[in-house]
């Protein structure tokens, strides 16, 4: 893992440049990315509009207030997924090690590439080149001896910035560097590190292994390493991800409901998108997690496991629906989340009984009719109409494989 040479590519307020890109009457003005649903909140906004303070997470009404001329965009989560993908063919022509780490960032190891394409600054400028080119978008790019640094690198200089941290520099850089600014570390954590004594990266690489370990867990040998600027994880491509481990969606409801006949169809909806999912990748599974969040923001889960292995989103319904009924509901909720774990792949059950048959043979068509047509093209009768929900990206999702969702 020695003398590696990582570069971190960050493509600047993402999805508010990806609508100014298509919509040249949105250009140099304010605007902000929110979500389809009434109850919405800014996912991104951008330079024009982040200059009066518009942030992250801020409701339609708090950004109203600080930019009165701002605008609002209902996000394109298939305009922006596809960009992804193609930003992604871009990086592949410099290496074949690219990792996205979320749809608008990517690590690539460029350590084989130097010797074809010059020093990291050299690679860096043709990406910015071919990303302004082709794309009419702007992103800053770190490099440093891993990930981490390059990450922190990426961060220094926004937006269309260039920082390169080099191995000698480490030291200097983290000596009086916030541990808030490393990737991976939290407010709560940062909080539990500070009542201990250390605020800064320095002082997290001094402080003692042991006592690291003794109030974090394994986690603490961990966090002593990023102090030190230490990080031996590898550059994952896309095809060497991991196999998922669970595969869920979630929405926030666009009011507040009180009985289960009125999440039935949200519920139905999820899980159908669920078993999408699941079958594309050749997944089934077996554990079914309901997720709920009440009108005060409390969330928990509750899980069944049942005997067969399913991919189905209708039996996946079934399923959470009996988790529902032993919920007594305190406040009305939310939000609703359906996921499965304890997944296999390439399950083979062979249907015992003709209507098990048919219901197999239904469901393939559907996909196939989906697949060609776009997702929701033929449903369950009652959801013909169904709660309309986009939603955000997911941190997960990833342009190919069971982490990738078709919107």
């Amino acid at each position: 893992m020695d003398n590696r040479t990582i570069m971190h590519v960050d493509m600047n307020a993402f999805f508010a440049s990806v609508e100014q890109q298509s919509k040249p009457s949105l250009r140099d003005k304010p605007v902000a990315v929110i979500g389809a649903q009434q109850r919405t909140v800014i996912t991104t906004a951008s330079y024009e509009a982040r200059a009066y303070g518009v942030k992250v997470g801020m409701t339609v009404l708090e950004a109203k207030k600080l930019c009165p001329d701002i605008i609002f965009v209902a996000g394109n989560n298939k305009k922006y997924t596809d960009t992804c993908t193609r930003l992604v063919r871009l990086y592949a022509d410099y290496t074949p090690l690219v990792e996205v780490y979320s749809v608008d960032e990517a690590f690539l190891d460029i350590t084989g590439s130097l010797y074809l394409f010059g020093e990291p600054e050299d690679i860096a400028m043709r990406i910015k080149r071919k990303i302004r080119r082709n794309f009419g978008l702007t992103c800053s790019i770190g490099v440093g001896p891993n990930k981490l640094l390059a990450k922190l690198a990426g961060g220094m200089q926004k937006p269309d910035g260039f920082t390169i941290i080099h191995p000698g520099a480490v030291s200097e850089i983290l000596e009086e560097l916030p541990v808030s600014e490393l990737c991976g570390i939290g407010s709560r954590l940062e909080r539990h590190l500070e009542a201990m004594g250390v605020k800064t990266c320095g002082e997290l690489g001094r402080f003692p292994v042991k006592e690291l370990e003794n109030r974090f867990g394994i986690v603490g040998k961990r966090l002593h390493q990023m102090g030190l600027g230490v990080d031996e994880s590898p550059v994952v491509p896309v095809e060497d991800t991991p196999d998922a481990k669970s595969v869920g969606h979630s929405m926030t409801l666009e009011k507040n409901v009180s009985n289960g006949e009125d999440m039935d169809r949200y519920i139905l909806q999820l899980s159908e998108m669920v078993g999408r999912r699941l079958r594309r990748g050749h997944y089934s599974g077996r554990t079914i997690a309901l997720t709920l969040r009440y009108s005060d923001f409390s969330t928990f889960t509750r899980r069944c496991t049942i005997k067969e292995y399913i991919n189905d989103g209708f039996d996946i319904y079934l399923a959470a629906l009996d988790i529902l009924r032993v919920i007594r509901l305190k406040y009305a909720v939310r939000l609703l989340g359906v996921s499965i774990s304890n997944l296999v792949t390439n399950y083979c059950q062979i249907p015992l009984f003709k209507k098990d048959r048919d219901r197999v043979a239904i469901v393939q068509a559907m996909d196939e009719i989906n697949d060609k047509y776009g997702e929701f093209s033929i449903t369950q009768a009652r959801l013909l109409d169904r709660y309309q929900h986009k939603g955000v990206i997911a941190p997960a999702w990833r342009p190919a494989g069971i982490r990738k969702v078709n919107y």
